[in-house]
């Protein structure tokens, strides 16, 4: 075959192909007259297909990028909409093109501070906005959004250009890490306390008024403090006030607030606590101590948010979360007229009974772990733990003083030790006392050592330093009883 037979050949068959490739959008069989690289040579192609190529290569591009990407004009109409823009939104860029922006994306600063807005009007690049949308099925969909201008070949500004990214799974994690982060000052492994962990962030979340009980030193405040940690009012003031430590008179001052000249001392306006705790929450501690009469003025308040200062003929509203705890029973309060059923029934929209440490001892051991790392910070002494004898001690002490007194006795300890670890001479004497009491042998006595050390293994899933530990004996020893019982198998 002749040389310009052969070049006319293969000219044809690079045009059937790229009229394969481009369709109908360009003549057929163009002749070549620019070059390009074709099997190792060079061939001619005319300038049409070198920019249908680039086209094409740049719309593959466009739509190959992870990050959501649209276009607009000056007047904030798309232009281009791609792939993962169509993923991320629900939207197909046959219902975009065309369309205003913010008729898309119906985001909370679409008709405020669009970021595209912005860059078309300042001609500067946005980077890194939070952005909620809403996709086509109606679903918020938080994202992060970049913008720059886009200009002609003479520098001139023509549209914009977004990028944004789907943030969904990176803030599902941020919260998890967060929600872990508000509960890990709650030191416990006893069923009782993981359930009502489990609940706290769908309480947290409601907003709706929560009343904590339980016994003094229970550690009511640090479940308080977690509701407040994983609601939306996380980033509002946490305030607490001791209805027990404060006459009523002065309580209700601190609550109210009062304005200048109320009483004698009253030398200027002061907010009280609700005003204080606006967009935040409020814990009012003790609130079975609270005074008859200031109940029916914080009735008032939790019916419909109104409140008055002290020598004030004006009304303040207040949106404080408020929050309740006590360790009185005040069912029982009320049946004795000290306090108020229909305030009672307002508080308790969600109850949380959190048990007595004697009703949960598996938590002993957490918690003396805990306690050992926080008080060896603080004070600087090279104590490892308590020994397994000094464990059993705790274990079987009923801790009237709960959460709280067992923190003292470990701080008792660590002045008493001069070892690496706590042994029982070191422990407060009327925890020692104890031991040598009527109930020396335990919380149940009737149950057989047999049942003892079965329940125990199970409790720590077999793990015998764990129970050992519990039990206040050495591992040896447990080994030994596990053979005599038959409990190894």
């Amino acid at each position: 075959m002749h040389e310009p037979e052969r070049w006319m050949t293969e000219s044809r068959e690079l045009a059937r192909e790229e009229n394969a490739l481009f369709g109908d959008s360009r003549e057929r069989a163009i002749p070549y007259t620019g070059l390009t690289g074709y099997q190792g040579g060079y061939r001619d192609v005319d300038r049409k297909g070198i920019v249908l190529m680039e086209e094409h290569l740049s719309k593959l591009i466009f739509d190959s990028i992870s990050d959501g990407v649209f276009t607009v004009d000056k007047d904030c109409i798309i232009t281009s909409f791609n792939t993962s823009a169509e993923k991320i939104t629900g939207f197909d860029r046959r219902e975009t093109v065309g369309k205003y922006c913010f008729d898309v994306f119906r985001t909370e600063i679409c008709h405020k501070h669009c970021p595209l807005k912005d860059t078309l009007v300042e001609h500067k690049p946005i980077e890194d906005i939070r952005v909620t949308i809403i996709t086509k099925e109606g679903c918020e969909v938080p994202i992060r959004v970049t913008t720059t201008v886009l200009r002609d070949e003479d520098g001139r500004p023509v549209g914009a250009i977004e990028f944004f990214r789907d943030i969904t799974e990176i803030e599902l994690l941020r919260d998890r890490i967060e929600r872990e982060r508000s509960l890990e000052n709650i030191i416990c492994t006893s069923r009782q306390m993981r359930e009502i962990l489990n609940l706290l962030p769908d309480i947290a979340e409601s907003e709706c008024n929560v009343l904590v009980q339980g016994p003094s030193g229970s550690g009511k405040e640090l479940i308080s403090q977690a509701i407040h940690n994983l609601s939306p009012r996380k980033y509002g003031p946490y305030i607490k006030i001791n209805c027990a430590a404060l006459p009523a008179p002065l309580l209700e001052s601190e609550l109210f607030g009062y304005v200048k000249g109320a009483f004698t001392d009253a030398k200027r306006d002061k907010p009280g606590m609700f005003c204080l705790a606006k967009g935040g929450t409020l814990l009012l501690d003790e609130i079975g101590e609270m005074d008859l009469a200031l109940q029916v003025k914080l009735l008032r308040v939790l019916n419909n948010g109104e409140f008055q200062p002290l020598g004030s003929t004006q009304t303040m509203k207040t949106d404080a979360r408020i929050i309740t705890s006590t360790n009185a029973d005040l069912r029982a309060l009320i049946k004795v007229d000290r306090f108020r059923e229909d305030l009672f029934f307002r508080i308790n929209v969600v109850e949380i009974e959190i048990p007595p440490l004697e009703e949960r001892p598996e938590d002993i051991l957490p918690l003396v772990e805990h306690f050992i790392r926080k008080i060896r910070r603080k004070n600087h002494k090279p104590i490892k733990g308590v020994s397994p004898e000094a464990y059993g001690v705790l274990r079987r002490y009923p801790f009237p003083g709960n959460v709280r007194e067992l923190e003292n006795a470990l701080e008792h300890a660590f002045v008493m030790c001069h070892e690496e670890f706590i042994q029982v001479e070191h422990l407060p004497h009327h925890i020692l006392e104890y031991r040598g009491g009527d109930n020396a042998g335990g919380r149940e006595p009737a149950r057989s050592e047999k049942e003892m050390i079965r329940e125990a293994l199970q409790r720590y899933h077999g793990n015998r330093k764990l129970t050992a530990m519990d039990l206040g004996m050495h591992r040896s020893t447990l080994w030994r009883k596990i053979k005599m019982y038959q409990l190894d198998r």
